[in-house]
């Protein structure tokens, strides 16, 4: 990955970051999946998927690759939320998950375009577990999204070794704690949940999971068989 791509991404970050969605957020502050291998009594449909798994790899490319599949998976949960809306949709509510949602494609084409040939291939998504036309299913669904991806970038920031690519994650993950603490907002007005101690530590930062973590939970949402075996 060139220091001009890498340079893309932070500038990207920044723009985000100053965009007219920070007035509507009201805040300041706020994957993928790993199919855990069991080989004893490993079942063969089991292997067969296994075999077929695509790896993240390791390495500061194996953590971009890993945001780059988390970055998928919010950007098709969004696209899909503004093709079908839920019932009761407001314009106030499509304008804030619109908004959202061309982030998060901005945030896959930025990674995909700055990984280029390391990049992991496209994943399927699973969404059958959401009723996209129920308001509370795809809030609740956006919250678990986001809440995973701030503290994914959290959590895989500790592995880079590269302070530009660093930089890039960093300014990414700062949005993503915005629309983490916008959707609790709307998901539960008039209380302190965008900042809740589900989300944010007694330390005053914000929650951090290894990749395993994130990947595990994110797991039920994503069809393609994803392995995270070389991050930390």
């Amino acid at each position: 990955m060139t220091d001009q791509k890498m340079g893309s991404l932070a500038d990207h970050g920044r723009a985000e970051g100053r965009r007219a969605f920070l007035r509507w957020s009201g805040v300041a502050a706020a994957a993928a999946v790993a199919f855990g291998v069991n080989v004893p009594g490993l079942k063969l449909g089991e292997a067969f998927a296994q075999s077929r798994a695509v790896d993240l790899g390791g390495g500061d490319l194996g953590v971009l690759n890993y945001a780059y599949a988390l970055e998928q998976l919010e950007a098709a949960f969004y696209t899909q939320v503004i093709a079908s809306p839920y019932a009761g949709m407001n314009a106030y509510e499509r304008t804030l998950l619109t908004d959202i949602r061309n982030h998060e494609v901005s945030h896959r084409e930025f990674f995909k375009k700055a990984l280029g040939a390391n990049r992991i291939p496209d994943l399927a998504v699973n969404f059958s577990a959401v009723n996209f036309g129920d308001r509370v299913s795809v809030l609740k669904t956006a919250m678990t999204f986001e809440d995973l991806g701030v503290s994914a970038y959290n959590g895989g920031g500790a592995a880079i070794q590269n302070p530009k690519y660093l930089a890039a994650a960093g300014s990414i993950v700062s949005v993503e704690a915005r629309h983490a603490a916008t959707i609790r907002d709307m998901l539960m007005p008039f209380t302190a949940s965008f900042a809740g101690d589900d989300v944010v530590t007694r330390g005053g930062v914000d929650v951090s999971n290894p990749p395993s973590t994130v990947l595990r939970a994110a797991g039920p949402f994503i069809a393609t068989p994803v392995t995270a075996s070389q991050l930390p």
